[in-house]
């Protein structure tokens, strides 16, 4: 007697399911979502997930497990690695967010030419064409191209059979909105579809000793579009984001960590974008520096501020116009709004200098947004300087946190610091209070 396949009701917004038919969701509350599909047993669970290859999920003593495991294997790109905490880790997922245009299929097909992986590399594409992507590698004028093996589907369907034939160690999958499968309902790019996909992709390379790329469109307000849930899942979390045009440097492109199971979140990536793709830059002490002739205008401070393990020196644009309404406004994009409120309301409280009657516009040059408190004497200084009309004195590069009270206090890594001025022809300037600072750089 021929068996009849049990029906049921998935939504395409969210997965639930129902044995019948309804006009809306209970779960999410959307209207007429619920798609008749056949019920059986999903590819995950009737599988099954091991923890590790060919074994059983356990339980097993720890001292079995051999420590190689955990080692990293070299993207190929410095920056890359940096940020990464020293490596791609093995059975690691990673999700690489931008803005459309920013560069991320190019980091991924850079990454995917450069890695110095012994096995092989899969390229999964469902946004371009297998001709797109030639076009780029030889834009870019990448080498060898027949390490890499590029497979132009979004349907998981078809990648999972492609993934269990080529075993590849280092897969790129781009992007993670465009994956689908009919299991998660028929419309691409819904919620469930973009967890069930990435599920089951990271489920693959951690039965596999492989890594994976997944690249993932942002939204207008700059975070990972698609459910929190993703961010979750991975073990890593990147950030593609845009810079200035910093002269002769060309375009920035800054690379971060905002979540990383196997490192710091600290590091910061700094790559320049031409025609040649995307290049590492190795050395940014003068990538933030604006070159004047003569001295600078008042409201400018050079500050040495720390990223990860790397120094820098930055420079801080600060403005003060009277405030057209009765409260003055803060507007800062790259240093957070509350930091530069408190900083001002020490200056008022400690030096009476009048900042209420004020509106006032930060910045640092190049784009880059940094929130390592040794930058705060700097921006005291900077707003001093703006309020009075003063220049600072020419090459002094100020560092140093300030607290409520007035206090400077001391930074971490002070030596990088100043041996990063030096090197640049500034003498790094610190001081024990406020008051002190602003005497020894404007007295």
């Amino acid at each position: 007697m021929k068996k009849i396949k049990a029906l049921i009701f998935k939504c395409a917004s969210c997965g639930h399911e129902e044995p019948k038919w309804l006009g809306r969701c209970p779960e999410c509350g959307e209207w007429n979502t619920l798609a008749e599909t056949a019920a059986g047993p999903r590819r995950a669970a009737a599988e099954g997930r091991a923890g590790r290859s060919g074994d059983a999920a356990g339980p097993f003593p720890l001292s079995s497990v051999d420590p190689s495991e955990g080692k990293r294997t070299g993207s190929g790109i410095d920056e890359l690695d940096r940020v990464l905490g020293g490596g791609i880790m093995k059975r690691s997922a990673v999700l690489l967010g931008g803005e459309p245009g920013i560069g991320k299929s190019t980091l991924l097909l850079q990454a995917a030419a450069a890695a110095l992986t012994q096995g092989r590399i899969l390229y999964i594409s469902g946004e371009e064409s297998a001709g797109q992507i030639r076009m780029r590698a030889d834009r870019l004028g990448l080498s060898p191209l027949d390490r890499i093996e590029i497979c132009c589907t979004a349907r998981l369907e078809d990648i999972l059979p492609i993934l269990d034939k080529v075993r590849p160690v280092l897969i790129m999958a781009d992007s993670a909105q465009t994956l689908h499968t009919d299991e998660a309902g028929p419309a691409p790019g819904t919620v469930n579809q973009m967890k069930f996909c990435a599920y089951e992709l990271i489920s693959w390379v951690k039965e596999h000793d492989a890594a994976l790329f997944l690249a993932a469109h942002v939204t207008k307000d700059g975070l990972i579009a698609g459910p929190k849930t993703l961010e979750h899942m991975v073990d890593t979390v990147l950030y593609f984001e845009q810079g200035g045009n910093p002269g002769a440097y060309g375009e920035c492109r800054f690379l971060r960590a905002v979540k990383n199971r196997f490192g710091s979140v600290d590091e910061l990536g700094i790559f320049t974008m031409g025609e040649q793709g995307l290049r590492p830059v190795a050395d940014p002490s003068l990538l933030f520096l604006v070159r004047r002739e003569g001295d600078s205008p008042p409201g400018i401070a050079i500050a040495a501020a720390l990223e990860g393990s790397r120094s820098l020196l930055v420079e801080i644009q600060a403005l003060t116009v009277p405030a057209k309404g009765s409260i003055s406004r803060f507007f800062s994009g790259s240093i957070e709004t509350g930091r530069v409120s408190r900083v001002a309301a020490s200056l008022e409280k400690h030096l009476s200098l009048r900042l209420s009657d004020q509106d006032i516009y930060v910045n640092i040059a190049g784009g880059i947004r940094i929130n390592e408190v040794g930058l705060e004497l700097a921006l005291a200084a900077a707003l001093y300087s703006a309020r009075t009309n003063i220049p600072l004195r020419s090459k002094t590069a100020i560092t140093g946190e300030l607290s409520l009270t007035g206090e400077v206090l001391p930074v971490r890594r002070l030596g990088v610091r100043e041996k990063t001025a030096a090197g640049l022809g500034f003498s790094l300037f610190t001081a024990k209070d406020v008051k002190t600072a602003i005497t020894g750089l404007f007295g």
